[in-house]
Protein backbone atom coordinates (compact mmCIF):
# COMPACT_ATOMS: atom_id res chain seq x y z
CA UNK A 1 0.00 0.00 0.00
CA UNK A 2 1.43 3.14 -1.10
CA UNK A 3 0.61 5.18 1.62
CA UNK A 4 1.85 2.46 4.61
CA UNK A 5 4.19 4.05 6.77
CA UNK A 6 4.70 1.27 9.52
CA UNK A 7 4.13 -2.56 9.09
CA UNK A 8 3.75 -5.17 12.27
CA UNK A 9 4.81 -8.33 11.69
CA UNK A 10 4.26 -11.23 13.86
CA UNK A 11 5.99 -9.45 16.73
CA UNK A 12 6.49 -10.84 19.77
CA UNK A 13 8.31 -9.87 23.25
CA UNK A 14 9.45 -11.89 26.36
CA UNK A 15 11.24 -10.20 29.50
CA UNK A 16 12.92 -13.63 30.73
CA UNK A 17 10.05 -16.76 30.60
CA UNK A 18 7.22 -13.79 30.33
CA UNK A 19 5.68 -13.63 26.79
CA UNK A 20 4.17 -9.29 27.37
CA UNK A 21 3.74 -9.48 23.57
CA UNK A 22 2.61 -12.42 21.16
CA UNK A 23 2.02 -12.60 17.68
CA UNK A 24 1.65 -8.80 16.93
CA UNK A 25 0.32 -7.85 13.40
CA UNK A 26 -1.08 -4.64 12.31
CA UNK A 27 -0.43 -1.20 9.98
CA UNK A 28 -0.34 2.35 10.37
CA UNK A 29 -0.96 4.06 7.04
CA UNK A 30 -0.52 8.37 6.44
CA UNK A 31 -3.13 10.49 8.23
CA UNK A 32 -4.37 7.63 10.56
CA UNK A 33 -5.19 7.94 14.16
CA UNK A 34 -4.85 4.88 15.88
CA UNK A 35 -6.00 4.59 19.80
CA UNK A 36 -4.68 1.42 21.50
CA UNK A 37 -6.53 0.76 24.33
CA UNK A 38 -6.97 -2.32 27.17
CA UNK A 39 -6.14 -3.10 30.83
CA UNK A 40 -2.80 -1.63 32.73
CA UNK A 41 -0.43 -4.73 32.26
CA UNK A 42 -1.81 -5.75 28.53
CA UNK A 43 1.05 -4.74 26.66
CA UNK A 44 -0.01 -1.68 25.49
CA UNK A 45 3.37 0.21 26.41
CA UNK A 46 5.52 -2.28 25.79
CA UNK A 47 4.61 -2.42 22.10
CA UNK A 48 5.03 1.30 21.51
CA UNK A 49 8.83 1.31 23.21
CA UNK A 50 9.37 -1.77 20.74
CA UNK A 51 8.11 0.30 17.52
CA UNK A 52 10.35 3.44 18.82
CA UNK A 53 13.53 0.99 19.06
CA UNK A 54 13.58 1.56 22.77
CA UNK A 55 12.84 -2.17 23.83
CA UNK A 56 14.25 -5.04 20.74
CA UNK A 57 11.49 -7.24 20.19
CA UNK A 58 12.44 -11.39 20.78
CA UNK A 59 10.83 -11.83 17.14
CA UNK A 60 8.97 -10.58 14.44
CA UNK A 61 9.29 -7.64 11.75
CA UNK A 62 8.46 -3.68 11.76
CA UNK A 63 8.89 -2.49 8.79
CA UNK A 64 9.34 1.34 8.20
CA UNK A 65 8.07 2.25 4.02
CA UNK A 66 8.77 -2.06 4.00
CA UNK A 67 11.90 -1.86 5.32
CA UNK A 68 13.01 -3.77 8.54
CA UNK A 69 14.08 -1.82 11.15
CA UNK A 70 15.31 -4.52 13.47
CA UNK A 71 17.81 -5.72 10.89
CA UNK A 72 21.22 -4.31 11.11
CA UNK A 73 22.30 -0.86 9.79
CA UNK A 74 19.22 0.76 11.22
CA UNK A 75 20.26 4.13 12.84
CA UNK A 76 17.80 4.03 16.59
CA UNK A 77 18.02 7.89 16.45
CA UNK A 78 17.75 8.73 12.91
CA UNK A 79 14.77 6.31 12.59
CA UNK A 80 12.71 8.09 15.97
CA UNK A 81 13.35 11.24 14.27
CA UNK A 82 10.90 9.77 11.72
CA UNK A 83 8.92 7.86 14.32
CA UNK A 84 8.26 10.42 17.11
CA UNK A 85 7.83 9.11 20.93
CA UNK A 86 6.01 11.70 23.57
CA UNK A 87 6.04 9.68 27.10
CA UNK A 88 4.26 10.04 29.97
CA UNK A 89 6.43 11.49 32.14
CA UNK A 90 7.42 13.68 29.50
CA UNK A 91 11.24 13.14 29.59
CA UNK A 92 11.95 16.91 29.39
CA UNK A 93 15.86 17.83 30.24
CA UNK A 94 15.35 19.89 33.84
CA UNK A 95 18.71 21.58 33.11
CA UNK A 96 17.48 23.46 29.83
CA UNK A 97 14.60 25.65 29.14
CA UNK A 98 11.77 25.08 27.64
CA UNK A 99 13.08 26.39 23.87
CA UNK A 100 16.18 24.82 24.41
CA UNK A 101 14.31 21.25 24.83
CA UNK A 102 12.79 21.55 21.30
CA UNK A 103 16.04 22.54 19.74
CA UNK A 104 18.58 20.32 20.75
CA UNK A 105 17.38 17.47 19.25
CA UNK A 106 17.26 19.38 15.65
CA UNK A 107 20.43 20.23 16.41
CA UNK A 108 21.83 17.01 17.31
CA UNK A 109 20.01 14.41 15.39
CA UNK A 110 18.53 16.43 12.47
CA UNK A 111 22.02 18.63 12.00
CA UNK A 112 19.38 21.93 11.91
CA UNK A 113 21.18 25.34 12.42
CA UNK A 114 20.58 27.08 15.86
CA UNK A 115 18.55 29.70 14.16
CA UNK A 116 16.77 27.49 12.12
CA UNK A 117 16.07 25.45 14.81
CA UNK A 118 14.98 27.74 16.73
CA UNK A 119 12.25 29.10 14.36
CA UNK A 120 11.04 25.40 13.62
CA UNK A 121 10.67 25.06 17.58
CA UNK A 122 8.60 28.49 18.37
CA UNK A 123 6.48 27.37 15.25
CA UNK A 124 5.65 24.36 17.47
CA UNK A 125 5.32 26.21 21.09
CA UNK A 126 3.18 28.43 19.45
CA UNK A 127 0.73 26.22 17.95
CA UNK A 128 0.34 24.20 21.31
CA UNK A 129 -0.19 27.47 23.64
CA UNK A 130 3.56 27.80 24.88
CA UNK A 131 5.49 30.42 23.15
CA UNK A 132 5.12 32.25 26.48
CA UNK A 133 7.26 29.88 28.48
CA UNK A 134 10.13 29.62 26.48
CA UNK A 135 12.86 30.74 28.86
CA UNK A 136 11.06 28.87 31.62
CA UNK A 137 12.37 25.81 32.96
CA UNK A 138 10.84 21.94 33.42
CA UNK A 139 10.36 22.47 37.30
CA UNK A 140 8.79 26.09 36.52
CA UNK A 141 5.62 24.69 34.91
CA UNK A 142 2.90 22.82 35.60
CA UNK A 143 2.61 18.94 34.14
CA UNK A 144 0.31 19.74 31.43
CA UNK A 145 2.48 22.01 30.28
CA UNK A 146 5.42 20.36 30.12
CA UNK A 147 3.37 17.32 28.67
CA UNK A 148 2.39 20.46 25.87
CA UNK A 149 6.00 21.53 25.78
CA UNK A 150 7.05 17.76 24.89
CA UNK A 151 4.55 17.42 22.02
CA UNK A 152 6.06 20.58 20.28
CA UNK A 153 9.71 19.12 21.06
CA UNK A 154 8.85 15.88 19.12
CA UNK A 155 6.54 17.86 16.35
CA UNK A 156 9.91 19.89 16.07
CA UNK A 157 11.75 16.98 14.18
CA UNK A 158 9.15 16.78 11.79
CA UNK A 159 8.37 13.09 12.21
CA UNK A 160 5.92 11.15 9.97
CA UNK A 161 4.51 9.43 12.85
CA UNK A 162 4.07 10.78 16.54
CA UNK A 163 3.79 7.96 19.35
CA UNK A 164 2.07 8.51 22.57
CA UNK A 165 2.38 6.82 25.63
CA UNK A 166 -0.44 7.15 28.08
CA UNK A 167 -0.33 10.90 27.85
CA UNK A 168 -1.89 12.40 30.13
CA UNK A 169 -1.85 9.66 32.76
CA UNK A 170 0.77 11.57 34.81
CA UNK A 171 -1.19 14.38 35.19
CA UNK A 172 -4.14 15.74 37.62
CA UNK A 173 -7.61 15.75 36.67
CA UNK A 174 -8.16 19.43 35.10
CA UNK A 175 -4.51 19.40 33.24
CA UNK A 176 -5.59 16.10 30.79
CA UNK A 177 -8.10 18.19 28.73
CA UNK A 178 -5.88 21.01 27.59
CA UNK A 179 -3.12 17.99 26.43
CA UNK A 180 -6.27 15.92 24.64
CA UNK A 181 -7.28 19.48 22.73
CA UNK A 182 -3.90 19.75 21.56
CA UNK A 183 -3.67 16.11 20.66
CA UNK A 184 -7.42 16.47 18.87
CA UNK A 185 -5.57 19.45 16.73
CA UNK A 186 -2.71 17.52 15.54
CA UNK A 187 -5.26 14.67 14.58
CA UNK A 188 -6.91 17.30 12.79
CA UNK A 189 -4.39 18.53 10.81
CA UNK A 190 -3.68 15.27 9.11
CA UNK A 191 -0.84 14.14 11.89
CA UNK A 192 -0.51 10.22 11.76
CA UNK A 193 -0.77 8.85 15.75
CA UNK A 194 -0.93 5.89 17.74
CA UNK A 195 -1.87 6.58 21.02
CA UNK A 196 -1.80 4.38 24.21
CA UNK A 197 -4.88 5.51 26.36
CA UNK A 198 -7.10 5.37 28.83
CA UNK A 199 -9.25 8.26 27.57
CA UNK A 200 -12.11 6.34 25.76
CA UNK A 201 -13.99 9.27 24.76
CA UNK A 202 -10.69 10.47 22.58
CA UNK A 203 -10.53 6.53 21.38
CA UNK A 204 -14.12 6.52 20.78
CA UNK A 205 -14.47 10.81 18.97
CA UNK A 206 -11.11 11.08 17.53
CA UNK A 207 -9.35 8.06 16.13
CA UNK A 208 -10.13 6.30 12.69
CA UNK A 209 -8.72 2.86 14.30
CA UNK A 210 -9.19 1.34 17.51
CA UNK A 211 -7.27 -1.85 18.32
CA UNK A 212 -8.11 -3.40 22.09
CA UNK A 213 -5.20 -5.42 24.06
CA UNK A 214 -5.22 -8.01 26.29
CA UNK A 215 -2.50 -10.32 27.46
CA UNK A 216 0.07 -9.32 25.00
CA UNK A 217 -2.20 -10.31 22.11
CA UNK A 218 -4.45 -7.97 19.74
CA UNK A 219 -8.08 -8.77 21.27
CA UNK A 220 -9.99 -6.70 18.59
CA UNK A 221 -9.61 -3.89 16.39
CA UNK A 222 -11.60 -1.95 14.21
CA UNK A 223 -13.63 1.23 13.49
CA UNK A 224 -14.03 3.13 16.87
CA UNK A 225 -17.76 2.75 16.11
CA UNK A 226 -18.00 -1.03 15.99
CA UNK A 227 -15.38 -1.11 18.52
CA UNK A 228 -17.28 0.80 21.26
CA UNK A 229 -20.70 0.34 19.74
CA UNK A 230 -20.82 -3.38 18.50
CA UNK A 231 -18.05 -5.18 19.99
CA UNK A 232 -17.51 -8.95 19.37
CA UNK A 233 -15.36 -10.42 21.78
CA UNK A 234 -16.65 -11.02 25.39
CA UNK A 235 -12.79 -9.46 26.77
CA UNK A 236 -14.00 -6.16 24.85
CA UNK A 237 -17.15 -5.86 26.12
CA UNK A 238 -16.25 -6.23 29.83
CA UNK A 239 -13.40 -3.86 29.02
CA UNK A 240 -15.82 -1.48 28.01
CA UNK A 241 -18.55 -1.93 30.41
CA UNK A 242 -16.47 -0.21 32.78
CA UNK A 243 -16.20 3.05 31.11
CA UNK A 244 -19.92 3.37 30.20
CA UNK A 245 -21.67 5.67 32.78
Amino acid sequence: MADQILQINHLSKFFGNNEVLRDIDFSVCVGDVISIIGASGSGKSTLLRCINLLETPTSGEILYHGRNVLERGTNPAEYRSHVGMVFQSFNLFNNMTVLENCVVGQVRVLKRGKEEARKHAMEYLERVGMAPYIHAKPRQISGGQKQRVAIARAMAMDPEVLLFDEPTSALDPEMVGEVLNVMQALAESGMTMLVVTHEMAFARDVSNQVVYMSDGVICEQGKPEEIFGNPRKQETIDFLSRFRG
